[in-house]
């Protein structure tokens, strides 16, 4: 299995166009990479690949990932469809970029395909497309030999969404696991974790390479509590440091490779020269750039 790890920012990419943040201002002057918008793509065989999350920065990563780029008749594609992990406007807004693809399957929670209705019938009307349900029960199999089963992580409900959200009430946020069967390579995708679960800890320990949730550093960051009283967090992602944040639950799975993604602009992570970065590094996680290609 070969994953490559097409964006790791944030919701609005790294640096953010409106903040002038001593992060972003560094970014912008050269000082730190820039980043893209959370998305990664995964094959089993080198020829049939998929998308996990569709960025709004998605033309520009296709674009720059050779593996991605069409061929070889003139409207042929490498890209089989879409894995959602949940609504939110960063992880579905690239969904529009894929408009007139004939044939790609999307794969999402029953109450993301819900609220994404309208959103639906019109990229349907360019050229029709699957949409399944990521929660059947067995899970299911991928073009290129890929076995992915949806886990429920996150309760998160989209900005955008309606106070009263139509279709099911169901889970909003799932992680992925993916198996290859040829090689046995198992990887974890879980961007978005409100909370720590048995569920995580039974996904890590059977995981390869784990790629997960680094919004925000520090339960402070944004200059308000992204944690509530019962632990979980307020703004839909786990810290990675403090009282339950993730690194702490991660130390207890040594054995796969451990990777923080969809980093905020507010994130000293963001910096390779940081104390942050060294804390996270010393505790055996890694922060890897746009591009990163990973083999299973």
């Amino acid at each position: 299995m070969r994953v490559v790890l097409l964006g790791t920012a944030a919701g609005g990419g790294f640096p953010r166009w409106n903040c002038a943040c001593g992060l972003c201002t560094a970014a912008r002057d050269g000082k730190l990479p820039s980043r893209t918008q959370e998305c990664a793509a995964v094959t089993g065989n080198g020829r049939d690949w998929w998308l996990l999350n569709a960025s709004p920065d998605l033309r520009a990563q296709l674009t720059a990932t050779p593996a991605l780029w069409p061929g070889p008749g003139r409207r042929d594609t490498p890209l089989r469809g879409v894995l959602l992990t949940d609504a939110e406007a960063g992880h579905v807004i690239g969904l529009s970029e894929l408009r007139g693809a004939a044939g790609l399957k999307v794969y999402a929670a029953p109450p993301v395909r819900a609220v994404l209705g309208p959103a639906r019938a019109a990229l349907d009307r360019y050229a029709p497309w699957e949409w399944a349900d990521s929660l059947a029960d067995g899970g299911f199999v991928l073009a290129g030999g890929l076995v992915v089963t949806a886990h429920p992580v996150g309760t998160k409900i989209p900005a955008y969404a309606p106070a009263r959200a139509p279709g099911p009430a169901g889970p909003w946020v799932t992680a992925y696991r993916i198996e290859d069967l040829a090689s046995g390579g198992v990887l974890v995708y879980a961007p978005c974790v409100d909370g720590w679960s048995p569920a995580l800890d039974d996904l890590c320990a059977e995981a390869d390479c784990v790629l997960l949730d680094g919004t925000f550093f520090a339960a402070d960051e944004t200059g308000t509590a992204v944690r509530s009283g019962t632990g979980r967090a307020t703004l839909g992602h786990l810290p990675v440091t403090g009282p339950g944040g993730s690194l702490a639950e991660l130390a207890r799975h040594p054995g796969p490779r451990r990777i923080y993604t969809h980093l905020d602009n507010t994130n000293p992570l963001l910096d390779p020269a940081s104390p942050a970065r060294a804390h996270v590094t010393e505790n055996g996680a890694e922060i890897l750039p746009d591009g990163a290609e990973l083999v299973l």
